[in-house]
């Protein structure tokens, strides 16, 4: 009889100690979803964003290195935009796409046999012409001669940047005659990247279920677990396990006050005595990101001030996820979360001596509230354009690391309303949180279909932070109870974090790692 491949997992039966075997039925949606890479799709859809009749992109993929004064080297991480146009994941490579001739060419590396013998050998031009859509696939050997021979014929050269020219003797030649172009194909390349084709949408699909299934299966192991770095060999065990070996960052696993860093990362202390551990951790699937975050009470019980801001963060995600779809912008999707974040911690006493709008306008909800609510994901965990879904008017430096505090909060504050009021409303903090307006023009901060983002909203009591830029400025600590706040900083932080695709009529939530109840119930937490 013949073997046929079927995708399943493995799941343990709590009620009855056993160990079950769960068939995937694949998505009838999706059946028809090459398999190959969409090399040529990705190829096409740059050339066309370029508008050019004629030219040849030229992009080195990444090589071998190592670390110095050794000869052991990091793993090897692909470049990215290279991978876009080719979808090879190996050393040594090249890619060319000539525009006129529309042809999609493969530059692989020769693996001689004592190479072999230690590494073992690379895609054969057969294999890779199996793997990836591309028109041709050619040894570097041959690469000089054949850019020799089509740069004479073309005008543009098009390359992501001037330290990835071609490097050969006869190019020097050539450059006088050719005109090289460094600026245009990276704002087109991520204008393409940022919206995903199907391909794409299910590797980060598949991606998601990988960290999804890892999530859970910490949650059923959390009584087991003493140690922060126990949550994390938990949950790389689960993703290798699934055939997923690489992670698309480095998993953060922070108990008690260590959640209160965003990108805590050193996973070694204690969860004795600790009421709550955030764990941020993604897997990696064929390079495409996932990005998810649970955060897990210690213990048996949830203490009265860890459920209070749990469920705070949860319904600040649920409802910001509700209202995705396309043409919303997503600065109002940090503004509605930060509002639900103030409403909330006035409830509790923890902000107080002014209303919800008042507070929310003075942005002191950025002492508890002080990242982004997302970004993109895809080849890249931040993947493109993710710096542009928040950005402020008027803010030039903008990141990752940079804090949405106070002033950004504000300029937030101020666009929204004056969209809000230009077309028709009263400028109210509801209104601010709410706008979405036509009016903007297509800008990078607006949600178009098939682009993948991060939903994930975060409480925070860090301790330096908080004191540093609120307890002692008069503007904000005076909206601060600082008795109450008290009994909170042992909380640490919360942060729950799906990746959400925008669909044409709304959206799909492609992470179904546990949260909320139904969470609380693996882990048998009372209440």
């Amino acid at each position: 009889m013949e073997a046929t491949d079927i995708q399943h997992r493995l799941v343990i039966e709590d009620e009855f100690d056993a160990l079950s075997i769960e068939v995937e039925v694949p998505d009838s949606s999706r059946l028809g979803v090459t398999r190959k890479y969409p090399a040529k799709a990705h190829a096409r859809k740059i050339a066309e964003a370029l508008g050019s009749q004629d030219g040849i992109l030229y992009l080195p993929g990444q090589f071998d290195t190592n670390w110095e004064d050794s000869d052991q080297g990091p793993p090897f991480r692909q470049r990215r935009y290279f991978y876009y146009l080719t979808g090879a994941d190996f050393p040594g490579c090249s890619v060319t796409y000539d525009i006129e001739a529309d042809k999609l060419t493969l530059w692989i590396p020769y693996t001689p046999p004592a190479t072999v013998l230690w590494f073992g050998t690379t895609p054969s031009p057969e294999d890779c012409l199996a793997r990836y859509d591309v028109h041709d696939v050619r040894y570097t050997s041959l690469l000089s001669e054949y850019l020799t021979s089509r740069l004479a014929k073309v005008k543009t050269l098009y390359v992501l940047r001037s330290s990835h020219m071609p490097k050969f003797a006869e190019f020097d030649r050539l450059k006088p005659r050719l005109y090289i172009d460094t600026t245009s194909l990276q704002p087109v390349m991520d204008e393409a990247r940022v919206i995903k084709c199907d391909y794409e949408i299910d590797m980060i699909r598949r991606a998601n279920a990988v960290s999804s299934e890892a999530h859970k299966q910490v949650a059923r192991s959390m009584y087991g677990l003493s140690n922060e770095c126990q949550l994390e060999a938990a949950f790389l065990s689960s993703c290798i396990a699934q055939n997923a070996h690489v992670q698309a960052y480095p998993i953060i696993a922070g108990a008690g006050s260590n959640a209160s860093t965003l990108h805590y990362d050193a996973n070694n202390e204690p969860l004795a005595g600790r009421q709550l551990v955030v764990l941020d951790a993604g897997a990696e699937w064929d390079c495409y990101a996932s990005d998810v975050t649970r955060t897990l009470p210690i213990g048996s019980t949830f203490t009265p001030e860890a459920k209070a801001i749990y469920d705070l963060v949860h319904q600040m995600q649920e409802e910001c996820i509700q209202r995705i779809r396309p043409g919303v912008f997503f600065r109002d999707l940090q503004l509605h979360a930060t509002l639900i974040a103030v409403k909330g911690l006035l409830r509790l006493g923890i902000l107080h001596n002014g209303t919800a709008d008042e507070i929310f306008k003075n942005g002191t909800g950025s002492a508890f509230f002080p990242h982004g609510l997302g970004h993109h994901v895809g080849l890249d965990v931040h993947d493109v354009l993710s710096k542009d879904l928040l950005r402020p008017a008027g803010e030039s430096m903008w990141g990752k690391r940079r804090p949405i505090g106070p002033n950004s909060l504000r300029a937030m504050i101020k666009q929204a309303a004056t969209i809000s009021e230009s077309s028709g409303g009263d400028g109210s903090a509801n209104d601010a949180a709410a706008a979405s307006s036509s009016s903007e023009g297509r800008q990078h901060n607006r949600l178009q279909p098939n682009m993948i983002v991060t939903v994930e909203p975060g409480l925070y009591f860090c301790l330096s932070y908080i004191e540093a830029y609120f307890l002692r400025n008069e503007q904000h600590r005076k909206y601060i109870n600082r008795d109450v706040l008290e009994r909170y900083w042992a909380v640490g932080g919360v942060r729950i974090e799906d990746c959400i695709l925008v669909t044409e009529n709304g959206y799909e939530n492609l992470t179904t790692a546990p949260k909320g109840e139904e969470l609380l119930k693996i882990l048998g937490v009372g209440h």
